[in-house]
């Protein structure tokens, strides 16, 4: 029978089992593989036969865990990386050389704004930023050069929705490929190969992995573009440990079930939140008061794990509520089975210009919060006590 369901294919799809027989895979804890003689070795390094040669290329635990996302997203081919910046870099660097251009969302994480602004320019690779929700804005910043459409969608920290189809056919008629950021929706909640985008980006740091444990990431699209960018991940060397590769895969089976209550619970936080008054804002997918809650609703199953609010009192209300929590964690981390608080401002997006949060929609008085799965009356007791304070 082959299953047809992501809950099933995600915990069903595993390596072949070895003669001993095991249920669950083992860690794969090697660098090197043994070649049946030297014709064999010959065949690999001429990549006319299938197998591992060197775990800096491959390993049979990230193969599985690459698999496994594969399927769930829809796509050919995948690699996957030590962290989700590297699978940010060379997912952008793999298609673009000196004299190259990029068109990328304004609101983008912080460590991306970097290699967009600082890191890519050093090689004569420009960026332009658009309103990721404008369609002409997409248009009009396309050059002879340009090579990637970028962005994140729900993006990060504003929860922006921007609509993947539409902006995919722009670039498709210009021959310009298109790379999505799908870590706060992961696969369970959207598809971006299958809206039409060419490339999809992970930090499985996040809600792939769950519980705060690892750093990993991966580069999803067809074989063709997979090619180009193991060509240079297998000579730069960002590769995954075996370890952070069978845990991300096991993660993998308990996705559908933590997103689902992580949904449940952000839902049921930014109802709570939009009531109380010492909140001027919320932003949320699949509120009402969401101005691309019906494209959300279009491109997404669920709103995601992930809320942000803004606080009437500005950025002293905002340092005064974190302080205040009791029970809900401060860190710059999200996708946690633990909620935890986040003022980007000050963190994830501190190397922003104030102008330059402004434009993204960061006020001073903004707070992320990345919904755990604990009970949603202690989330919303905590967050209550700390905003009365």
């Amino acid at each position: 029978m082959e299953p047809n369901a992501f809950e099933t294919r995600a915990i069903r799809m595993q390596t072949e089992r070895s003669n001993h027989r095991e249920h669950s895979v083992p860690i794969y804890a090697t660098s090197s593989y043994v070649f049946e003689d030297a014709e064999h070795a010959r065949a690999l390094f001429a990549k006319e036969v299938d197998g591992n040669v060197y775990s800096r290329y491959s390993n049979p635990n990230n193969d599985e865990f690459i698999q496994k996302l594969c399927v769930l997203e829809g796509a050919e081919a995948g690699i996957a990386t030590a962290s989700g910046m590297a699978a940010m870099f060379i997912s952008l660097a793999s298609f673009v050389k000196a004299g190259d251009h990029i068109v990328a969302c304004r609101s983008v994480f912080g460590s991306t704004h970097q290699i967009l602004t600082q890191l890519l320019p050093r090689w004569d690779i420009s960026c332009t930023y658009v309103e990721g929700s404008n369609l002409d804005e997409w248009e009009a910043a396309i050059t002879p050069n340009t090579k990637v459409f970028f962005l994140e969608t729900p993006s990060n920290p504003g929860l922006q929705i921007f609509d993947i189809e539409a902006i995919s056919e722009i670039a498709h008629r210009h021959n310009i490929l298109v790379n999505v950021d799908n870590c706060f929706a992961t696969p369970y909640l959207q598809n971006p190969i299958k809206l039409g985008a060419d490339i999809v980006t992970h930090s499985a740091t996040k809600f792939i992995d769950g519980q705060g444990r690892t750093l990993g990431g991966a580069v999803l699209a067809s074989k063709a573009l997979i090619d180009e960018v193991m060509f240079m991940s297998r000579h730069t060397g960002p590769a995954m440990s075996p370890f952070n590769g069978w845990v991300l895969s096991k993660s993998l089976e308990t996705l559908a079930v933590r997103m689902d209550r992580h949904c449940e619970n952000a839902k049921s936080l930014a109802e709570f939140l939009s009531d109380h008054p010492a909140v001027s804002k919320v932003h949320y997918p699949f509120l009402d008061s969401h101005p691309q809650k019906e494209l959300a609703k279009k491109q997404m199953s669920k709103g995601g794990g992930l809320v942000t609010f803004e606080l009437a009192a500005g950025l002293e209300g905002g340092r005064n509520f974190l302080d205040h929590l009791t029970m809900i964690s401060l860190s710059s981390n999200l996708g946690d089975s633990r909620t935890i608080a986040t003022h980007p401002a000050s963190t994830t997006h501190s190397k922003l210009s104030e102008k330059e949060r402004l434009a993204v929609g960061i006020q001073p008085g903004t707070i992320r919060i990345s919904i755990g799965l604990e009970h949603i009356n202690d989330i919303k007791k905590d967050i209550e006590q700390a905003l009365n304070a």
